[in-house]
């Protein structure tokens, strides 16, 4: 694969910042802010801001992913549990793909509802994210640990179908499942849980996206040439900004945003 560097467009640099500071200061996925930003306002067809995304993730997550390790604060046996549904989920999600054409009108379609419907999933998640743990707190707390483990690889399987035809659903949705399914376990082990599963899933989806030639290298690297600043700026603001605030507005955004899509 060879760079060229004249494709580089420092308008998506400065998107890609912008994004990765919302990223750092509320921890809400890339792929919830970026996929549409890309799809909207740059007019990308959704094929290519997916597959785009995708790479995107994987390898800005890699590096979240050996901080968590490096700090033990990543629980291997979750992350096998939801490789164990995501992978090959992501991988007929994928065949899917090249089956029906990705290129084609439909798939094109079907990507963009599928799109909005994560992005107003994880509106919801974001603005009742307490209510839902405490409603269903009392059920999950009675299923024996083979029946977690299971349920743990049915949500590896749907974020793998969503997050390959979105590149949305595996932070804010997939966090909210697992704290849920696993109450006492610290919330550190949690995220970085779910960061950790990120990365395979995300690659093998991106490199999936990949071969089927809905990969934009150009906008690749513009993205994160502004967006691995921006995260590390962002993160390092988190503590002085009004965390409740931006995330209802951040939710009440992604609400409306999913339902132009979807509709």
């Amino acid at each position: 694969m060879s760079i060229d560097w004249h494709a580089i467009n420092y308008v998506y640099s400065v998107a890609g910042f912008m994004v990765g500071m919302l990223v750092g200061m509320t921890g809400v996925g890339g792929g919830s802010l970026m996929t549409p930003l890309l799809v909207l306002l740059f007019g990308f067809s959704p094929v290519a801001a997916v597959g785009t995304d995708l790479l995107y993730a994987a390898l800005t997550k890699t590096g979240g992913t050996i901080v968590h390790g490096f700090n033990r604060t990543v629980d291997w046996g979750i992350v096998r549990r939801l490789a164990a549904g995501s992978l090959p989920a992501t991988i007929l999600t994928l065949i899917g793909l090249k089956y029906f054409g990705s290129t084609d009108h439909v798939v094109n379609s079907v990507i963009t509802t599928v799109l909005g419907l994560a992005l107003i999933l994880t509106a919801i998640t974001l603005l009742f994210r307490k209510w839902i743990l405490t409603r269903l707190a009392g059920f999950v707390d009675n299923l024996p640990e083979q029946r977690i483990n299971v349920a743990t690889v049915i949500l590896g399987a749907f974020l793998g179908i969503l997050v390959t035809l979105s590149s949305v659903g595996a932070g804010a949705i997939g966090a909210t499942v697992l704290i849920l399914l696993y109450p006492k376990l610290p919330i550190a082990r949690i995220v970085g849980s779910d960061i950790a599963h990120a990365v395979p899933l995300t690659l093998v989806a991106g490199l999936g996206h990949w071969y089927l030639g809905s990969i934009n290298f150009g906008l690749l690297f513009s993205l994160l040439i502004g967006s691995l600043p921006g995260i590390a700026i962002g993160s390092a603001l988190a503590a002085y900004v009004p965390d409740r605030l931006l995330r209802t507005i951040l939710a009440g955004t992604l609400a409306v945003v999913g339902a132009k899509l979807a509709i």
